[in-house]
């Protein structure tokens, strides 16, 4: 014993020099600072039960209490992680191969590599960017419009022993990693410009493809994503003061109370949009109107709407951040709306044209995936029902009249079933979301209670979201298929398009027959 108090006399000086000039200095010096002190303190305790040491222990106790302690590491919730790591995975999945398989099937023959390159190299693409940049404008704070740069090169989302910082879920408290976060949101990132290029399949050039989806995403995406769900995170709000300066420092969108829990505006209207001045911009196709482009593989289309029907449970469930009882709700919804859609296109498809499709019936699924994204965390499951029938009818009516009314060539419908879908469920959010309809009303994070605007009040919320989101979207996307023509042409060459993109730009054949 008399060895081990000779040991503590001689480890509280040490302890006590690197309290003082090592503090910050690192994980290994605070570590080692703190194992420092809980020896000395250890042997002070064994001491005392047999002598008086007090003038030796009191340097050691005055090392422990100025020894810095650790950044204390996040909380987080396995089964919260463990579910947003696989819906990131489902939402990838609904994109490669759902979305290359879907819209391959619609093409034909000669272009479905092409296709399937957009998407594919479109992906990637957006996913490198948002790394880079994306991110940080995207979910950092700035100005109503933009973030700022803290988390370019998705740097600082670690603290200083290590430890993966929190990122905000919906629940007070309750927290994923941030890295997490932004691997999901990567997700809708790089899907959103892939939908875009289903507007002008088989006639713009890769390269002015890939020019393009660089631009849209930076000025239109981006921006567009922090007005609608940057936000400080329920914790902010404490007090209605501490409300009201946190929710000055969100989107602007946001900021006006707009609702969209998983990518009605941000991802759907906001593509659709921007297909639709596509396919005006660079023209119709070559026989658009007097020969036939019917799509060269039905089944293809409905294997890809099947597996974006599944993975789109990622997209819109995973949204709600958190593996809780909430979640069941969202399931639900986008289950119902989509199956409701389904019906609905198909019957209408029967009624208007002497025929139900199974084109129509895949179509009729993407209406409704598509109308209940905004909604799927506001409304109960008899507005989703509502939400879907209205989405497949309307979307139906769009891509089989409206289309043929205006005369515009949308190859693939993105316009049609994207942004009149996405329009759909954001306006009709704002009905759903009420209590006496069902819906769930809104949070409110200082009281604890939940409240609704009114049905005119939030429509009209809704409405001028979506009025803001065709602008933003609309100006951008012209204004970056105007550079993109300029600087290398939108479109290949007559010979290339009668030939097929898939040989005379990529250089192979889908099929060998």
């Amino acid at each position: 014993m008399k060895k081990l108090f000779r040991m503590g006399v001689k480890l509280a000086p040490l302890a006590l020099l690197a309290a003082l000039i090592l503090p910050g200095a690192g994980a290994w010096a605070q570590d080692d600072a703190a194992a420092a002190a809980d020896t000395a303190t250890t042997v002070t305790e064994a001491v005392a039960t047999e002598a008086p040491a007090a003038e030796a222990a009191a340097p050691v106790e005055a090392a422990a209490e100025e020894a810095p302690a650790a950044p204390a590491a996040p909380s987080f919730d396995k089964g919260d992680i463990a579910w947003m790591l696989t819906a990131t995975l489902l939402v990838i999945f609904m994109v490669l191969p759902g979305l290359a398989l879907f819209y391959g099937g619609m093409v034909r023959a000669k272009n479905i590599l092409s296709l399937s390159m957009q998407v594919f190299v479109t992906f990637c693409l957006i996913a490198v960017l948002w790394s880079i940049y994306g991110y940080s404008l995207a979910f950092t704070s700035g100005s109503a419009f933009f973030g700022g740069f803290d988390r370019l090169f998705l740097k600082d989302m670690l603290d200083a022993a290590g430890n993966l910082l929190p990122a905000a879920t919906f629940s007070k408290g309750v927290y994923v990693p941030e890295y997490l976060y932004a691997a999901f949101q990567m997700t809708f990132a790089a899907l959103t410009p892939c939908l875009i290029v289903g507007a002008f399949a088989e006639r713009m050039k890769f390269s002015a493809v890939l020019i393009f989806a660089v631009l849209w995403f930076t000025f239109a995406y981006l921006p567009i994503a922090h007005m609608v769900w940057f936000w400080a995170g329920p914790d902010a709000y404490t007090t209605a003061e501490a409300a009201a300066a946190a929710t000055a420092g969100a989107g602007y969108i946001f900021q006006m109370g707009a609702l969209d829990f998983a990518g009605g505006t941000v991802v759907h209207i906001n593509a659709g949009i921007a297909g639709l001045v596509g396919c005006l911009l660079i023209g119709k196709r070559k026989g658009f109107g007097n020969a036939s482009l019917a799509p060269h593989n039905v089944p293809f289309t409905m294997v890809g709407a099947a597996i974006l029907w599944v993975g789109w449970f990622g997209f819109n469930v995973g949204s709600n951040l958190e593996a809780n009882a909430f979640a069941a709700q969202v399931f639900i919804n986008t289950f119902l709306a989509t199956a409701a859609a389904v019906l609905a296109w198909t019957f209408g498809e029967w009624l208007v044209r002497g025929k139900p499709t199974m084109l129509g019936a895949a179509s009729g699924a993407i209406a409704g995936l598509v109308a209940i994204t905004p909604a799927c965390g506001w409304v109960g499951p008899m507005g989703a029902l509502v939400i879907g029938v209205a989405g497949g009818l309307i979307c139906m009516l769009a891509v089989l009249k409206l289309k043929a009314w205006l005369g515009y060539d949308d190859s693939l419908d993105v316009f049609g079933v994207h942004c009149v879908g996405g329009i759909i469920g954001a306006i009709l959010t704002g009905v759903f979301n009420s209590p006496d309809l069902g819906g769930t009303g809104v949070l409110d994070y200082v009281t604890g209670t939940w409240g609704f605007a009114g049905i005119g009040a939030q429509t009209w919320i809704q409405t001028k979201g979506v009025l803001i989101t065709i602008l933003w979207s609309g100006v951008v996307s012209f204004i970056a298929f105007k550079l993109v023509d300029i600087v290398i042409g939108l479109r290949v060459s007559e010979e290339v398009e009668t030939e097929g993109l898939d040989t005379a730009e990529h250089g192979e054949r889908g099929y060998h027959m």
